[in-house]
């Protein structure tokens, strides 16, 4: 990266972030207290609370949001007439899934092989510490040029809403000419990208019940009906034999109009065993940027260890859907809903619930904020254009921040490029990715001011 003064303050900022950065990947924040304790989620909460007020935010406040969680806001004035620039990150994280799979603990921030392991490095306590550093930088350059405005979100992973509902209850609160999602990443390390679009997403809880309770398969299997096969038909109905999703009434043959994504990038960057095969038609790009997908994240049924030789009465499975902008969620619940019904076999009692729901979002790439972002990208990553790509996954606070503030701005970046992993085990963060986005962010910043 070329010698300039914000570069030269990111880069000697940058032990003092990995120290911080180690201090939040120590909170177990996972808002679903089912698992964790809420007092970890409180306590981040809490310290971000306390790095804002040391950075010299005021009205910082701790915001109690209706499912239960706590999101953290900041304001910081800048001179007289400026624009306002909205800063988003989230402090809460997914589970570390199985803890065994990771080669060292998930809560402790580890250095490897150039990289920084652990659970938020990248998704999403990163993306704070990004905000911070860019910030840090302007103030230590002439000055930070627009008010400022930091919400750092409890509960984004587990997709209950809290903070839309709160932002929609509170409008004038994050009222922004410009938001800076700090939640998506590059495409690829050191190619600096920015997210236009993400697939919304429903979750939906299906349950089959077949008898009035578990029966010997020996006196009664081939003729009573099997809750957990009934489920297995059902589940298998939502894909056709290519993989693709085959939701009844659902579109799913949209095409991808941007970066492309190679079979051989996305196998290396997916890590697909060698000789198993991609799912689904139409181009990488399509199939995860443009089209639906379903994943069936569970199901609750006997372990192989311990199980008993039985026809199974009742079976279980959650089941996600992405969808992709021009989709409405609610819809693709309803139709995701209807199709479990009709293609439950058998006569089988088969209950849906739905209980998480987030909307797709696309971008306005044209607007001022955008050549101000590739114009700050340019210095941050010498030699490279800006690129714009799609990302899968689902940040429903996007769509509510466009309802509620239609002339604002949204630019998506953020730390989660694929060698991140994110939601995996030995999820990790390129520090020098932290470093160039850092820069970026304030020259944007900067850009932007005018």
């Amino acid at each position: 990266m070329p010698s300039n003064p914000v570069a030269e303050t990111v880069a000697s900022l940058l032990p003092r972030a990995k120290a911080e950065l180690t201090e939040l990947v120590a909170f177990k924040s996972v808002a679903d207290f089912t698992q964790f304790p809420k007092s970890e989620s409180e306590a981040a909460a809490n310290w971000v609370a306390d790095a804002l007020r040391a950075e010299g935010f005021t009205d910082v406040a701790l915001l109690d949001t209706p499912d239960g969680t706590q999101s953290v806001y900041g304001y910081l004035p800048g001179p007289d007439g400026a624009k306002t620039v909205l800063l988003y990150a989230h402090y809460d994280v997914q589970p570390p899934l199985d803890e065994a799979g990771w080669t060292t603990p998930p809560f402790e921030l580890t250095e490897r092989d150039g990289r920084w392991y652990g659970r938020g490095t990248a998704d999403c306590k990163g993306g704070f510490i990004m905000h911070l550093l860019a910030l840090r930088a302007l103030k230590a350059n002439g000055g930070v040029p627009v008010h400022v405005k930091v919400i750092v979100e409890g509960s984004e992973e587990q997709g209950t809403g809290g903070l839309e509902r709160y932002a929609e209850q509170h409008p004038e609160l994050l009222a922004a000419d410009t938001v800076v999602i700090g939640d998506a990443g590059n495409f690829r390390v050191g190619l600096p990208t920015v997210t236009t679009t993400l697939r919304g997403m429903t979750l939906v809880r299906v349950q089959v019940d077949t008898l009035a309770g578990n029966l010997h398969s020996g006196q009664f299997g081939g003729a009573a009906p099997d809750a957990l096969a009934a489920l297995i038909r059902v589940l298998d109905s939502l894909r056709g034999e290519d993989g693709s999703t085959t939701v009844g009434g659902l579109e799913a043959t949209v095409k991808w109009d941007g970066l492309e994504y190679t079979e051989e990038q996305f196998r290396a960057d997916a890590k697909v065993l060698d000789g198993v095969g991609l799912i689904g038609d139409g181009s990488v790009a399509d199939r995860i940027w443009a089209r639906p997908a379903v994943t069936v994240l569970g199901i609750d049924c006997p372990p192989v260890v311990g199980a008993t030789p039985s026809v199974q009465s009742s079976a279980r499975a959650l089941i996600s859907l992405r969808v992709p902008p021009g989709t409405d969620a609610a819809e693709a619940a309803k139709l995701l809903r209807a199709h479990v019904e009709a293609h439950t076999p058998w006569g089988a009692r088969v209950s849906t619930e739905q209980i998480g729901q987030g909307q797709a979002f696309r971008a306005d790439t044209t607007s001022p904020a955008y050549q101000a972002m590739a114009d700050a990208m340019a210095v941050a990553y010498p030699g490279e254009t800006m690129q714009y790509a799609g990302q899968g996954g689902s940040i429903p606070l996007c769509n509510t921040l466009a309802g509620l503030y239609p002339r604002a701005e949204i630019l998506l970046i953020g730390l989660s490029e694929p060698e991140a992993q994110i939601h995996a085990v030995n999820e990790s963060v390129s520090p020098g990715e932290l470093e160039r986005l850092s820069v970026a962010e304030a020259l944007f910043l900067r850009n932007y001011a005018g």
